[in-house]
């Protein structure tokens, strides 16, 4: 049996249950508010591993609450309050014993406006290696080689990896933010509108590197951008109002959505 036809549909229309073995996140009733004021509402659904999933709905629906939860960036804002469980590899990610850097650095995040650090382009892709320590310099030079390879932006930039990350084009400097977090071998990548500053050739760029990792990790995408989704993930959960509506293998979604809410937000007669 594959893991598209292990799925099958719940009573509200989202199709969220597959072989357990397969996840890499578990969220679990999962519900948080900002002063009091609810933002997302018992949520509940696999993140599978090794694959790319998309969170898509309209602004304010939640999607990125939801994305910031999985590495705990919610934590020192004191007016955010949650319930619920989010399983990583079936370790519960609020558990006492979990340390924050260790999650985060399993967890990696990269946001919609690229955010390089004001060093060299080595010194970007380098700045978590040497946190970690322990790395002489010969291997410190494979890994940065190896993250932006991986990015695939090794090849534009061999030549000048003193100069300012700065330097680089908005795309590019999107690609070196990712080959920084993929340094430190995260296990999952969130993307937050990741090429929604980007113009349509470094949007390209971003969308096939996106689907290149996904054979080295988890990745999960927050978009607006339907054909984005359509083109990159592998399955689309689609949330409103902070709730999750329905959850499918893209493909399933995007032709044969199960509610008709889903169908008018993909079809654009929802804003």
């Amino acid at each position: 049996m594959t893991l598209l036809s292990r799925f099958q549909p719940s009573a509200s229309g989202s199709i969220i249950d597959f072989d357990p073995t397969a996840s890499c996140f578990e969220i679990e009733g999962v519900s948080l508010a900002y002063g009091g004021k609810p933002a997302l509402r018992d949520i509940s659904l696999r993140v599978p591993r090794h694959r790319v999933t998309a969170f898509i709905g309209p602004s304010g629906c939640g999607k990125s609450t939801l994305l910031r939860l999985l590495n705990r960036l919610h934590d020192l804002n004191e007016e955010v309050s949650h319930s619920g469980r989010i399983l990583l590899e079936g370790e519960d990610i609020h558990a006492p014993e979990v340390a924050v850097d260790e999650l985060r650095r399993r967890v990696g995040m990269v946001f919609q406006v690229p955010n390089p650090f004001p060093m060299s382009i080595y010194e970007n892709v380098a700045f978590g290696l040497r946190l970690q320590g322990g790395l002489t310099r010969r291997r410190m030079d494979d890994i940065v080689e190896w993250a932006l390879q991986s990015a695939a932006l090794w090849d534009e930039v061999k030549d000048r990896l003193r100069a300012s990350a700065w330097s680089l084009s908005g795309g590019q400097q999107q690609r070196l933010v990712i080959a920084r977090s993929l340094a430190v071998r995260p296990e999952v990548l969130l993307l937050d509108e990741p090429a929604s500053a980007l113009d349509p050739i470094s949007t390209l760029k971003i969308e096939e590197l996106i689907r290149s990792l996904k054979s080295q990790l988890t990745l999960i995408l927050v978009t607006h951008n339907m054909q984005q989704a359509a083109r990159v993930s592998d399955y689309t959960a689609f949330l409103q109002d902070g709730q999750l509506v329905e959850y499918a293998p893209t493909d399933t979604l995007f032709t044969n959505p199960s509610l008709r809410s889903t169908e008018n937000y993909i079809t654009g007669r929802m804003a």
